[in-house]
C-alpha cells in the first residue's frame, strides 16, 4: 500500500495499543450524528430514484448544477478517471495526494508531477487539488476554469472544500472534472461515500464504470440526511476554523512554525519529523510524515475531549 494516514496498525506494532488519537488524517473527528437508517436500506437494493435523491442533496447542500454521479468515496473517481480517455501524458500539482498521479500510472499515463500551474498547460490530463493537500495551497476558480481549455481534460479534485465554497467549481465546472468527498468534512469516512461531478458526457461514461448500484442504501440515507443539515455544515466550519487557529497556537509554542493547511489538517514544519511523530506517539497520538520530507509533519484537528492531551503533548 501507498503512503497514507490513518495507518493506525503501524503505530500499535511500534508504540503499542492504547486509547489513540489518530490526527494523521484530515478527517472531521466529530462526525456527523448517524440517523436511524430505515431496515430496506440493508435489503433492497438501491433504486434509481433512491441515488437520484442522493444527488438531489449534494446539489442542495454545494449549490451544483449539471450532471453528477455518487461513487464510493472520491477515491473511487480517482481510479476511473484514468480510463475515461486513452493514455497519454499526464501532469499533476505536486506534492499532493499520492493516489492521483499513482492511479493514472497504472492506467498507462506518462504522470509528470509539476510544482507551477503554468507547466499543467499542454497535458492531456491535468490534476489540482483545491485547496491542496497536505500544504492548503488554494487556487482561484477562474484560474481553474481558464486552466481547462489548455489542457486535454482537467480534473480538480475539491475532497477539502466544504469549509471554502468560493473556491468550489461545482456551480460552473466550465470542462472540468470535479471531485468531491462526503467522508472527510462529515467525519464518515467508512461510510464511502463521494461525488464527481462534470459534463453529462464524461459522468454518464463513469457511470457506466461505476456499475448500476455505485453506493450502498445505507450510504444513500445517511448521505441525504447529513448534506440536507445545512446548520450542522454551517456549525461545523466555524467550529473548525476556531480549532485551526487553535492547534496552529499549539505547535508555535512548541517552536514548529506553520506551513499551510486547511479547516481539517495543519502542516507544520518542525526540526525533525520522525522525531516530532515519536514524540507525540508516545502519548498515543498519531501524526502524518512524508517521506518525500523530513520536516513537515501534518496533524488533524482534535475532537472538544481531545484538546488537553495534544496539548499536553505538545507542551
Amino acid at each position: 500500500m501507498r503512503d497514507h494516514g490513518g495507518n493506525l496498525d503501524a503505530a500499535r506494532a511500534r508504540f503499542g495499543d492504547g486509547d489513540w488519537i489518530d490526527l494523521s488524517t484530515g478527517i472531521n473527528r466529530v462526525p456527523y450524528p448517524v440517523p436511524p437508517i430505515d431496515a430496506a436500506a440493508w435489503t433492497a437494493l438501491p433504486t434509481r430514484t433512491d441515488i437520484a435523491a442522493l444527488h438531489d442533496a449534494a446539489r442542495g447542500a454545494w449549490g451544483a448544477r449539471g450532471a453528477i454521479l455518487a461513487v464510493a468515496g472520491a477515491q473511487a473517481a480517482i481510479q476511473m478517471i484514468p480510463r475515461l480517455d486513452p493514455p497519454g501524458r499526464a501532469r499533476v500539482l505536486a506534492p499532493t495526494y499520492n493516489e492521483h498521479a499513482a492511479a493514472l500510472r497504472a492506467a498507462g499515463w506518462t504522470v509528470d508531477e509539476v510544482a507551477d500551474p503554468a507547466a499543467l498547460a499542454g497535458a492531456d490530463l491535468a490534476v489540482v487539488v483545491n485547496p491542496n493537500n497536505p500544504d492548503g495551497r488554494r487556487h482561484d476558480p477562474a484560474a481553474l476554469r481558464a486552466l481547462a481549455g489548455r489542457v486535454g481534460r482537467l480534473v480538480v479534485d475539491e475532497s477539502f472544500a466544504d469549509p471554502v465554497a468560493e473556491l468550489s467549481l461545482v456551480r460552473d465546472p466550465g470542462g472540468a472534472l470535479v471531485l468531491r468527498s462526503f467522508g472527510k468534512f462529515y467525519g464518515l469516512a467508512g461510510v464511502r461515500l463521494g461525488f464527481v461531478l462534470g459534463d453529462a458526457a464524461s459522468i454518464a461514461a463513469l457511470s457506466a464504470m461505476a456499475g448500476p448500484w455505485p453506493v450502498s442504501g445505507p450510504a444513500i440515507a445517511i448521505g441525504r440526511a447529513a448534506l440536507a443539515d445545512h446548520d450542522w455544515a454551517a456549525a461545523t466550519t466555524a467550529r473548525l476554523t476556531g480549532d485551526a487557529a487553535r492547534l496552529d497556537a499549539l505547535a508555535a509554542a512548541a517552536g514548529w512554525a506553520v506551513v499551510g493547511g486547511g479547516h481539517l489538517f495543519r502542516l507544520y514544519e518542525t526540526p525533525d519529523a520522525v522525531a516530532a511523530q515519536d514524540r507525540l506517539a508516545r502519548r498515543h497520538i498519531w501524526s502524518r510524515i512524508f517521506p518525500w520530507h523530513d520536516r513537515w509533519l501534518r496533524l488533524g484537528l482534535p475532537a472538544p475531549a481531545e484538546w488537553d492531551r495534544v496539548a499536553a503533548a505538545l507542551a
